[in-house]
């Protein structure tokens, strides 16, 4: 099953870059969209970026990269969430879309065990 065809171009062509993704989806969310595979969030898309889930184990890959997290001000506070950047070459090469995807997702999943959440 496709996921629905989405209103913005760039988000159209993550989910043509991810279309190897099994139960791919993308939902909109506050000022951005959520990228799932089922019902686990792994990657947000805001202002035309792409950001991965990250956690204490794999920042430091996205550090070495120069690679930023997703910030948001919040009742005059800087707040950074555990999304990163992706990594340029994503974009063009689809085994490091496969390689970032699948980190992305090994952190999400990992969360949600931790959260004692089910996986469909």
């Amino acid at each position: 099953m496709m996921p629905p065809k989405p209103q913005n171009e760039f988000v159209a062509f993550v989910i043509e870059q991810m279309s190897f993704v099994h139960g791919l989806r993308v939902r909109a969310m506050f000022s951005g969209h959520g990228v799932y595979q089922d019902d686990c969030m792994f990657a947000i898309i805001v202002d035309e970026q792409l950001f991965f889930k990250a956690d204490a184990n794999v920042r430091t890959e996205f550090e070495a990269k120069d690679l930023k997290p997703y910030t948001y001000v919040t009742r005059g506070k800087l707040v950074a969430m555990q999304y990163f950047e992706a990594p340029p070459e994503v974009f063009d090469e689809i085994d490091e879309m496969r390689i970032w995807v699948n980190k992305a997702l090994t952190v999400a999943r990992r969360a949600r065990k931790n959260k004692g959440l089910p996986f469909k």
